[in-house]
């Protein structure tokens, strides 16, 4: 671990049995800012002393991406969470995108951060949080823990934001490939209004370049495969392959093309989710967890360097 004198705190560095695979942890946000295999960086760095740009690999809890207005209205309640991204007047990735996690566990390969949601204004509910980081061979695992700590029924969505990469291929030729058949249409807030079938610019079932798009979009009827799992890849022109699984739970995928991430001309990320955005609103796949309740989440990245000439 090094020092907290950093905007994003506390670093931690994992590794794996053989010394191949790595990752880096910030205990802001528990953000993932790296994961390499054999020296090639999976996800793309940006200076330790900046604070994490774009959402870079936070956990977004009690709900990922945006509720509009900040208001929300579920059980005959509405409540007015605090504005967090001005531009679009929204509340915006959580209550945690700016947290210091605690390290509860750790070895060398592996790392359990938590962090609670305290009851506060727009979320009088009590929860408590963990992520597990875990490396092995050319792989990255992460579990997430969400309990309700509180004495009525708390609702829950949560989202992650990893940046992807092949550090040595540019982005742009990278092809990205993902199983969602439809997408959902935002306004000018960017929440959803409709949603409508793939379109010649969002079709990524059969693979595009990602220099020939421009996204901010979520995916849903997303495909499993035989091991339940929902697959999002990205493939340098020399076959290698970056794959991201999500487990049972996470049936969105938002992905976000960049100009504006620091040191790279352009920047995708691959976001898992459990609800769309405004979910606190439309009720989409929210979860209410009962008192006493835990709901674990599960998701990785596999790097298939085998095809590499």
């Amino acid at each position: 671990m090094t020092s907290t004198h950093h905007p994003t705190g506390a670093q931690f560095a994992l590794r794996s049995a053989d010394g191949q695979t790595t990752a880096d942890i910030a205990q802001v946000g528990a953000a993932l800012r790296g994961f390499t295999v054999d020296g090639v960086d999976l996800v793309p760095r940006y200076p330790l002393d900046s604070a994490t740009p774009a959402g870079s690999g936070i956990v977004l809890v009690p709900w990922p991406n945006r509720v509009r207005d900040g208001k929300w209205t579920q059980r005959g309640e509405t409540r007015q969470l605090a504005i967090t991204e001005p531009a679009t007047g929204n509340a915006s990735h959580g209550l945690l995108r700016f947290a210091p996690y605690t390290a509860v566990a750790r070895d060398e390969a592996s790392l359990t951060l938590s962090a609670p949601v305290v009851p506060q204004t727009g979320y009088p509910f009590h929860l408590g949080t963990s992520v597990t980081y875990a490396v092995g061979d050319m792989r990255l695992d992460v579990t997430h823990a969400v309990t309700n700590l509180g004495t009525t029924d708390a609702p829950v969505a949560l989202g992650t934001h990893p940046y992807l990469c092949i550090a040595d291929v540019d982005t742009a030729d990278l092809v990205l490939t993902s199983t969602g058949s439809t997408r959902f249409v935002l306004d000018e807030q960017k929440i959803p209004v409709g949603e409508e079938g793939v379109d010649a610019s969002t079709d990524l079932r059969g693979g595009r370049r990602v220099g020939e798009l421009s996204l901010d979009t979520a995916f849903g009827d997303l495909i499993r495969d035989a091991d339940g799992l929902v697959l999002t890849s990205l493939a340098a022109p020399d076959g290698r392959t970056l794959t991201l699984w999500q487990g049972e739970g996470f049936d969105f995928v938002q992905v976000f093309t960049t100009d504006r991430y620091p040191g790279q001309p352009l920047a995708v990320a691959v976001e898992p989710m459990t609800a769309p955005a405004d979910a606190f609103n439309s009720g989409r796949s929210l979860r209410w967890l009962a008192p006493g309740e835990t709901w674990e989440l599960r998701w990785g990245i596999v790097f298939d360097a085998a095809s590499r000439g």
